[in-house]
């Protein structure tokens, strides 16, 4: 007789705990849920404020705002502006805060806040197309000045990025030559370092940085150079040279011309306020959830009422697992091949304690009744149907009891299974007058144990949170539950059968 080769039933045991787990993964980089339950992330708050000077005539205030940051990912915008009518609208390659009125005269004060988070992964907003320099026009001696220090800075470099780092060195060195200090003299150092480095076939643009720092007021911008090195834009510090943005800086301003405009006005003036606070990271996946890729197959797409419903439902595959462990491998005994896993969600629900008094109160008592219907001759379906009706009237008994003494214990014994709980003292009963008390005792004791353990694994908040925001785990549960239904071998508790060969053997 051939025996069928298992190769094929490993190979796709391999498929399901492998795809279980990619699938888990790529959820977590994608839609950003954390492997822990209660993960926190840090979330800023930051806060434009303008003050100006209406003239008494129709006002335009036009603020430019981030567009995807790079290091950072918005998650909302609001304006308070009363009066004022509001709108955030596209202006070539930037977003601007628009803001408008018929009339408006005196002091104003407009504000526009910005909910982001920090994200690594956030690169900002790549250009469609290559950007091409600036054409820059020099006169002389400076166009000289120019040619020289551009070659002397090339000299040192052999991309745009160490070209842009010898170039700083050269204009904020401490002993400068002559041709730096006569482009110093008369002109803006950072805007003199945009334009040599576009003069030099390299895109640049200074870019406006705000610094975060926890419960600040009244900070200002700071300037950052940018250039563009054929792939991104990569960001400078234009007094160091150092290059890169530091995580606590988020750029505000990128690719416009203006940080403000104001018509209508005078004396206009943009200052920022920050502060910063820490939310569930869940809370934050759920508010970045899309209806695309593995966002479509999330849970959270569901009404809450049958959310709260999965919640639970989603638990079963750990008692299951436990379960199989603890019969399989471990060999306990218990009454009932899953009623150990339905006595711990009842355990889930009304806690340990409580759960185990009432189970074991609504059993014993079940079977001191059982014991009177047994000498009544009644055929199984007429039993198990009284036995139900008993059932209830012990829960009903015990849940007033619990009540009029001040205690909630009774009335949690409701969350058990109640035909379960009654075909379970049927079992018992039989099991009683066929193998003794003493049998009775250890499928009673193996059970609740067995329940026992698997409430110890459902109610960690990890595994309702990972059960619920990474479904696709339950395919490796489901793998190793197939693995263990193959396994043949002694089980751990028939181990001691074996003990006195071990000593005759000595």
């Amino acid at each position: 007789m051939s025996v069928r080769s298992r190769k094929p039933f490993y190979f796709g045991i391999f498929l399901l705990i492998t795809s279980g787990l990619v699938l888990a993964v790529l959820r977590h980089m994608e839609m950003g849920i954390p492997w822990q339950a209660g993960e926190q992330r840090p979330v800023w708050m930051v806060e434009a404020r303008i003050d100006f000077i209406a003239q008494n005539e129709p006002v335009k205030v036009s603020l430019n705002i981030p567009d995807n940051p790079p290091g950072f990912t918005i998650l909302s915008e609001q304006a308070a502006s009363p009066g004022y009518g509001f709108s955030i609208v596209q202006e070539n390659r930037n977003r601007r805060a628009e803001w408008t009125i018929r009339e408006a005269s005196g002091p104003q004060t407009l504000y526009f806040m910005v909910q982001m988070v920090p994200d690594r992964s956030s690169e900002g907003v790549k250009p469609k197309r290559p950007p091409e320099p600036t054409q820059v026009f020099w006169e002389e001696p400076q166009a000289t000045a120019v040619e020289e220090i551009l070659a002397r800075a090339a000299e040192k470099s052999s991309t745009p990025e160490s070209l842009t780092r010898e170039l700083i060195k050269l204009l904020r060195s401490e002993d400068p030559n002559q041709n730096t200090a006569l482009l110093l003299t008369n002109s803006d150092y950072l805007e003199l370092l945009t334009r040599m480095l576009n003069h030099a076939a390299i895109p640049a643009r200074i870019a406006d940085g705000l610094k975060l720092e926890d419960a600040r007021r009244r900070q200002q911008l700071r300037p950052f150079l940018q250039i563009y090195n054929g792939e991104s834009w990569l960001t400078f510090n234009p007094m160091t040279g150092q290059q890169g943005l530091p995580e606590d800086v988020v750029l505000w301003r990128q690719d416009s011309a203006s940080r403000i405009d104001v018509v209508g006005g005078r004396n206009s003036e943009v200052s920022f306020a920050m502060l910063r606070q820490t939310v569930p990271a869940i809370q934050l996946a759920r508010e970045e959830m899309t209806s695309e890729g593995l966002g479509l197959l999330s849970l959270y797409q569901l009404p809450i009422e049958e959310q709260s419903m999965f919640r639970m439902l989603l638990l079963l595959p750990l008692g299951a697992l436990m379960v199989a462990f603890l019969r399989i491998v471990i060999g306990v005994k218990t009454s009932g091949t899953f009623m150990p896993v339905l006595i711990a969600v009842a355990f889930v629900q009304t806690s340990l304690a409580p759960g185990l008094i009432a189970f074991v109160t609504v059993v014993a008592i079940g079977l001191l009744l059982r014991g009177y219907l047994s000498s009544l001759n009644l055929l199984l379906v007429a039993r198990i149907s009284t036995l139900i009706i008993l059932v209830i009237f012990i829960t009903a008994g015990l849940s007033i009891m619990g009540y009029q003494l001040g205690f909630n214990t009774g009335m949690t014994v409701s969350f058990f299974p109640i035909v379960i709980l009654a075909w379970t003292i049927e079992r018992m009963s039989i099991l009683w007058e066929e193998d003794g008390a003493r049998e009775v005792m250890v499928q009673g004791a193996g059970s609740l144990f067995v329940a026992v353990c698997a409430y110890l694994v459902m109610s960690r908040p990890t595994a309702g949170h990972l059960t619920f925001n990474f479904p696709e785990l339950h395919l490796v549960v489901l793998g190793l539950i197939l693995l263990m239904g193959q396994y043949t071998g002694y089980k751990l508790s028939e181990l001691r059968r074996f003990y006195p060969m071990k000593v005759y053997d000595k």
